[in-house]
């Protein structure tokens, strides 16, 4: 069993050591926040001498300062043992690679919603609306939505431009839909549909980022996405850490620290992103936190990011999705009282529709002469695509009691997330039942990140390896199981712990070979490296 683990080992410090063919993956700088991680091997570049104009030395260093985990090197490694394995079937102890590593739930399996795919297939090829046959094939309240989704449509064309905010008739919708679920007006011209929600995350940051010396509190951990922008963006990332011993608690104590020191620090914070539920953490705010966090925001006059994308994905029934604009609203505070975004996206909930990329950001309390330079910024762009702006308003107004299409509608949105549910606890349970592992329920979202004691031998053998602690150990499990995970640095976390983010999307019927692989490698991990 020893040497199951030691040849894993072995195998890791000879590729990074002699081939050093992932070298160039590596960044050669961290991003600000990741203090807690040792540094990587530097990123071989061009030197002057290249034959090539544009170097690593002379391209934009935001860009070499900005990183993406869940995209990174580990995945790329996958993906080769990957091609390995379907060209040389037993090269590897496994015989296939799990993706737990992104928030993807189509491509490992699940199944689109009926009635999304006949309203969009009914829109993309109008001709078929027409024909006889189609009244058989395609429920009648998915022909009825197509009709009126394509008489909104310039030219009644999928393929055509739209507004720079998006379809004005679909904004409607998403408005109706988001004043159904708070029970508070919702204006559409408050909505700039957008590819998903990260390029309207990008918008905001190019907004608020004028130099390095205006500062976004960011959670600890965070999806790296914003990260990534504030980088990009020439920002500076003030983090404020999650208290993983409360489950993941936001506490406004730790909100007004960090701003202070910022503060100490000559920042100028502009905003704070909040992510309910939690990624990669899970949690689900409670209506009272939430209720401190928008006094908060508006004691200090910061702009709310609310990242509420998971909105659909809660799991614990004692816990309850609320949108900040619906809690502020029900604060007393309205339109001009805090400057509120609020991000949502077609990829997550039960629908996974990723690839479609639709999404979008409703604004509240802004001035009209920057909502104006918000609609010129999302104008450079000319439009989000339209089968995404379609998905999105279909997202906030499915099927109703009464619709041909509800029962069937309802059971599958109810499979997916009874199925979701089933699959958080299965591996909550399992995690916890490993040594040096602790992890918090997953209230939420589609994540758990487990917290890893690892041995003073493991972390000096990361060492050597020139790789963060973490990571050492999901390559390792990578390469002894085709299990893909994302190892916390990428996330941020307290400075000498250590944690991998791990989705719950493989379907059910493959959580019990990553429990099995997990805790078999686990076990000789521990023994190998024991201190």
């Amino acid at each position: 069993m020893r040497k199951f683990v030691t040849d894993r080992v072995r195998s890791l410090l000879s590729r990074s050591f002699q081939h050093r063919r992932y070298a160039h993956l590596l960044s050669s700088s961290q991003s600000r926040f990741l203090s807690s991680a040792p540094s990587m091997a530097s990123s071989s570049s061009p030197t002057s001498s290249s034959p090539f104009p544009v170097t690593c030395q002379n391209i934009n260093p935001k860009v070499l300062e900005c990183e993406y985990a869940v995209r990174g090197e580990i995945v790329t490694i996958a993906q080769r043992l990957q091609q390995e394995l379907q060209t040389n079937q037993g090269s590897h102890p496994f015989d296939e690679i799990i993706y737990c590593n992104i928030g993807n739930p189509q491509s490992l399996g699940q199944q689109p919603i009926t009635f999304f795919r006949e309203v969009l297939a009914l829109c993309d090829h109008p001709a078929i609306l027409d024909k006889s046959e189609t009244q058989g094939l395609f429920s009648t309240d998915a022909i009825q939505r197509a009709w009126q989704i394509l008489d909104q449509i310039p030219g009644r064309a999928t393929g055509a431009y739209s507004h720079s905010q998006g379809i004005k008739g679909l904004r409607d919708t998403i408005a109706a839909g988001i004043e159904a679920r708070d029970g508070f007006p919702a204006d559409p011209n408050d909505i700039f549909l957008t590819d998903g929600a990260s390029p309207a995350v990008h918008m905001m940051m190019q907004l608020l980022i004028r130099s390095e010396n205006d500062g976004i509190l960011c959670p600890i951990p965070q999806y790296p996405l914003y990260s990534a922008s504030i980088a990009l963006h020439g920002g500076t990332l003030v983090p404020y850490y999650l208290d993983e011993a409360t489950g993941w608690g936001l506490e406004i104590s730790e909100l007004k620290k960090q701003l202070e020191t910022a503060k100490s620090k000559g920042v100028s914070v502009r905003a704070l992103v909040v992510i309910n539920p939690g990624n990669p953490t899970g949690q689900v705010l409670a209506e009272e936190n939430q209720r401190d966090i928008v006094q908060f925001c508006k004691q200090e006059g910061l702009v709310l990011l609310a990242d509420e994308v998971y909105q659909e994905n809660v799991y614990v029934p004692e816990k309850q999705f609320h949108s900040f604009k619906k809690v502020a609203r029900s604060m007393g505070y309205g339109e001009d009282d805090i400057s509120l975004v609020s991000f949502q996206s077609v990829s997550k909930g039960y629908y996974g529709e990723c690839g479609k990329r639709g999404g979008y950001m409703e604004l509240t309390g802004f001035s009209a002469d920057v909502r104006e330079q918000i609609y010129k910024v999302a104008s450079v762009n000319l439009c989000s695509n339209i089968s995404g702006q379609i998905l999105a308003s279909l997202v906030m107004s499915p099927p109703k009691v009464g619709d041909e299409s509800y029962e069937s509608y309802s059971a599958e949105r109810d499979g997916i997330l009874s199925s979701l549910t089933r699959r958080a606890k299965t591996l909550e349970e399992a995690l916890n039942k490993l040594e040096g592992i602790t992890c918090n329920k997953a209230e939420g979202a589609m994540y758990l990140f487990p917290r890893i004691l690892l041995p003073e031998k493991a972390i000096k053998a990361a060492e050597a390896a020139k790789k963060a602690p973490d990571a050492f150990y999901c390559q390792l499990l990578l390469n002894a199981t085709g299990v893909v995970v994302v190892p916390g640095s990428g996330f941020g976390q307290v400075p000498g712990t250590w944690h991998f983010r791990c989705t719950i999307l493989p379907q059910e019927d493959k959580i019990p070979a990553i429990v099995s692989r997990l805790t078999e490698f686990h076990q000789k991990f521990m023994d190998e490296f024991r201190d």
